[in-house]
């Protein structure tokens, strides 16, 4: 499953190009469980032209599952383990950075698990004037999978102003050090 679509920050236009599809091999994405294998690896990688700290963009993630602290009630950010302590909402940031994702579970218990993953970016010339860090989102996609015995992937749709909206609860909470963008152009 492909999926594609453009954001403009700075001036530049970019892109981001997704890609879902089933886990056929477990150990060559370091997936340690080998009932890894059917759930989704996601690949969402950037074209963008600019350059230096102007071209700096991350991910944020966050995930819905029934198999979560909600029971599938609420979404709850989704922080890449390696850096699970740091106070920041980005799982990726840089240059052109790919947001890669391989969710699988230990038993395969039966879960319905989605994610909201927004590209966004924070301005270097306000936190250097000395302004709060600002996450402003660019663009953002739902993906997922439903696990009742077979596993299937859902469809990669694209998020709205409104989607983002409705994060701003957990993302203030989660991280209070850091100003989240209301009503952003998606």
């Amino acid at each position: 499953m492909k999926w594609s679509s453009e954001f403009t920050w700075d001036g530049v236009v970019g892109r981001v190009d997704v890609e879902c599809v089933p886990n056929d091999e477990p150990d060559a994405y370091g997936s340690w469980w080998p009932s890894a294998f059917g759930y989704p690896v996601c690949t969402a990688r950037v074209t963008y032209s600019g350059r230096g700290y102007r071209a700096m963009v991350g991910w944020v993630q966050l995930v819905c599952s029934t198999d979560n602290k909600s029971g599938g009630e609420g979404f709850e950010m989704d922080p890449f383990a390696l850096f699970g302590d740091a106070p920041t909402p980005y799982c990726w940031y840089g240059i052109e950075p790919t947001l890669f994702d391989a969710p699988s579970r230990p038993d395969a218990p039966p879960a319905e698990w989605i994610a909201h993953s927004f590209l966004a970016t924070t301005p270097m010339l306000e936190v250097m004037e000395g302004n709060p860090r600002r996450v402003l989102p660019l663009l953002g996609f739902a993906w997922g999978f439903d696990a009742r015995g077979a596993i299937e992937l859902r469809t990669i749709t694209r998020l709205t102003t409104s989607d983002w909206d409705a994060h701003l609860p957990v993302l203030r909470s989660s991280y209070p050090l850091w100003t989240f963008t209301e009503h952003p152009a998606l």
